[in-house]
């Protein structure tokens, strides 16, 4: 009995972690590729949309005039729009070179952000299917670091030309027989920084929601449910601070993409 319920128990884990394959809402096949549509994927809307009605609703009083005065939700969106630019772009990235990034650098902090709350809301755990912080599932993460991971390469041969961003993998001055380990350790390098990206997001914002539910299967564990209060507070507090983990994993994220655009441009350095 105590194996099945162990099993069971971890069953539950693993639902509200991971993404219920099992749980389909619409199977979609394409060239032998499943594309079909869960939960993570209804949940990559919703934090899709949300970040885009956000942009378009914080920059409204502006587009109707350039001089407006901030207020409400314009005015916070311009206060975060001036933290990513002069803390982060500016910092790693440069300000002129920076104008051009501005826009994926904010939209990683937005969505990564949006995501990463909308998960932590209690009502989106009952839609069938699993897990609803799809930060936390490592698909989405790959998909981030993939795209930082061109964006890489397209800054560098924007400021240095195709031929020049892979020369700076070579850096002049440096012995041949260096070169012949120098070199693989840079290719190395290249998929080692997206690879980073992912495992740091993905496991840092599956990690706390083990922890959660571990916490709350205490009383169905010990058979003391007595214990339930104590896992009610222990939880109140994790919550809490998987709050702050959201804010920093999103930035985080956008701040090591920063760095590694920057590294691109700035390769001579």
């Amino acid at each position: 009995m105590s194996g099945n319920l162990e099993t069971s128990f971890g069953d539950i884990i693993l639902h509200h972690v991971t993404n219920d394959l099992n749980h389909v809402y619409l199977p979609i096949h394409l060239f032998g590729l499943d594309v079909s549509i869960t939960k993570h994927v209804i949940m990559l809307w919703i934090v899709g949309l949300f970040t885009i009605l956000l942009a378009i609703r914080g920059t409204h009083r502006y587009r109707q005039n350039i001089n407006a005065t901030p207020r409400g939700l314009s005015h916070l969106f311009e206060i975060l729009m001036n933290f990513i630019k002069n803390d982060i772009v500016k910092n790693t990235i440069g300000e002129n070179e920076g104008r051009l990034w501005t826009p994926l650098i904010a939209t990683y902090f937005i969505f990564i952000l949006s995501a990463n709350l909308l998960g932590l809301i209690p009502f989106f755990e009952f839609i069938p299917g699993g897990s609803s912080t799809v930060t936390g599932n490592f698909a989405v993460t790959i998909a981030l670091a993939t795209i930082t991971f061109f964006a890489v390469i397209v800054a560098g041969t924007m400021k240095h030309g195709f031929l020049g961003y892979w020369k700076h993998m070579a850096p002049s001055n440096v012995p041949k027989p260096v070169l012949l380990i120098l070199i693989p350790i840079e290719i190395m390098g290249m998929f080692i920084r997206p690879l980073a990206l992912t495992l740091r997001l993905g496991a840092n914002m599956t990690a706390g929601h083990i922890g959660m539910v571990a916490i709350f299967g205490l009383p169905i564990l010990l058979h003391q449910f007595g214990v339930g209060i104590v896992s009610t507070l222990l939880n109140t507090g994790i919550f809490f601070l998987e709050i702050i983990v959201s804010l920093v994993q999103a930035y985080v994220f956008t701040l090591l993409s920063a760095v590694f655009i920057g590294m691109a441009i700035h390769a001579e350095h």
